[in-house]
């Protein structure tokens, strides 16, 4: 059985969002950095255009009998024309005293160590970007400090900024796009040595635990490492498993066997009758063991082929007619009629050894349990799904509250009395068929004996 894999999340999906992420973040950087840098840009070009204004009207500043003359040039405004039409202001002060201009604009300060200045202020409601400078004026009267302050509303700076911005925009969603799909292919690509290496592993049978020869990432070092480490000590610890199987065999079967024969020669010997029970009860001990030892030596066959199923075509009406004709002289001394009814070929794809040790058990199963003088049929057909195998015995049948629990392991029967069984005949049948795909169906005859039915 599988154990359950318990997965959270997804190494790809979080590959890709964090890439994706990070693109995301450089788009808007991207997009900060270009915006304020072209702003910054734009400002300086506004804030050049208006220091030469300022300074153009400043040029024609005289002083004249203690009077401030200006010949007020008006191309200084007109170089402030934009396609907005932007509204231009200004304001000349001489000394605190205004000359010519707007009185509301902001007053300047006229600090000397901080002219030409630039700032962006509020006027009539509106921002504005002002420029104010100033220059001293030296007469025979004194001397007057001249200001002159030009400033221009913004309409053209920000539709530039706009059409900046867009651009960048759309840079900025070209730029992250590119990024998604490059973050994507850098997930797969990623997730594809994962995907590889899952796919060698799985396309392997149950017996291939060579270690992983393919190149993989240096990340993924440790996991192929520990993997091949896994796989050397499973293969170690399967092959102890098949020496112990084939070396218990030997030294559990044969033992018993000798130790039943020698308890058969000195029953014949011994003429008292509590010496006989014990010998009978000793021989039935024997039986038990014998019969216990050997099953489950066949289940830990059958559970360790089970997984490793040897599949060719087998015809199970000649398999089964070579197991009735092995098993005939045990029903013999039982008084037990054992027949087979085959309808032609019933071929399988399937493993000829386990299929024979099924059949075997669910044969000796029937004749074990059936009463002397009684009959056993084993039938086999083929239907349009695959082979129908049927045994059919005229014993005690199957107690109904226990039919569905008779398969698992050392579970018996309340109605099968002092007869000699281990638990394991219907497991291993059941493992077989399971191995096979196949279903066990339990069940009782009308007469009350059992009937097993394997649809492969």
């Amino acid at each position: 059985m599988t154990a359950e894999v318990h997965v959270h999340g997804s190494l790809r999906r979080r590959l890709g969002l964090i890439l994706t992420g990070g693109a995301a973040v450089l788009a808007v950087i991207l997009y900060l950095v270009v915006r304020t840098f072209a702003a910054q840009i734009a400002q300086q070009g506004q804030d050049s255009i208006l220091n030469a204004s300022v300074t153009s009207i400043l040029d024609t500043a005289v002083l004249r009998d203690g009077e401030v003359l200006l010949d007020f040039p008006y191309a200084s405004l007109s170089m402030l024309g934009t396609s907005a039409d932007d509204r231009v202001f200004y304001a000349i002060h001489a000394d605190d005293r205004l000359l010519s201009g707007y009185d509301s604009l902001p007053a300047p300060d006229a600090s000397q160590d901080s002219l030409p200045r630039f700032r962006t202020t509020d006027h009539g409601g509106e921002p504005v970007r002002m420029a104010t400078d100033a220059r001293t004026l030296i007469g025979a009267q004194g001397q007057t400090t001249v200001t002159v302050s030009v400033a221009q509303t913004q309409d053209a700076l920000s539709e530039t900024l706009n059409a900046i911005s867009r651009r960048v925009a759309l840079f900025g969603i070209g730029f992250f796009a590119l990024s998604t799909a490059l973050a994507l292919w850098a997930a797969a690509t990623t997730s594809r040595q994962l995907r590889r290496l899952t796919t060698s592993v799985t396309r392997r049978g149950p017996q291939d635990l060579r270690p992983v020869a393919q190149p993989v990432p240096s990340e993924m070092g440790p996991l192929v490492a520990s993997l091949n480490t896994l796989m050397g000590r499973l293969d170690h610890a399967l092959t102890r498993s098949e020496e112990f199987l084939a070396e218990a065999a030997h030294r559990v079967r044969t033992p018993l066997a000798t130790v039943r024969a020698y308890a058969e020669t000195t029953l014949q010997r011994v003429d008292n009758p509590d010496n006989r029970k014990a010998l009978h009860a000793m021989i039935r001990a024997i039986d038990e063991s014998s019969r216990a030892a050997s099953q489950l030596l066949d289940h830990a066959m059958v559970t360790f082929r089970a997984d490793t199923l040897t599949r060719e075509d087998v015809d199970l009406s000649e398999l089964l007619r070579d197991l009735v004709d092995r098993m005939r002289p045990v029903a013999d001394m039982k008084d037990i009629t054992l027949s087979l009814s085959a309808e032609g070929p019933a071929v399988l794809h399937g493993d000829a050894i386990l299929l024979q040790n099924a059949l075997r058990n669910l044969i000796d199963n029937a004749l074990k349990y059936a009463p002397a003088e009684t009959r056993v049929e084993v039938a086999v057909r083929s239907e349009g799904a695959g082979p129908v195998v049927t045994v059919i015995d005229e014993g005690p049948g199957f107690d109904g509250a226990e039919i569905d629990t008779l398969a698992t392991r050392f579970v018996r029967g309340k109605a099968m009395g002092h007869t000699i069984g281990s638990g394991l005949g219907l497991t291993i049948v059941q493992a077989v068929v399971l191995a096979h795909g196949a279903k066990m169906t339990l069940s009782n005859t009308v007469e009350g004996g059992a009937c097993v039915t394997l649809q492969f």
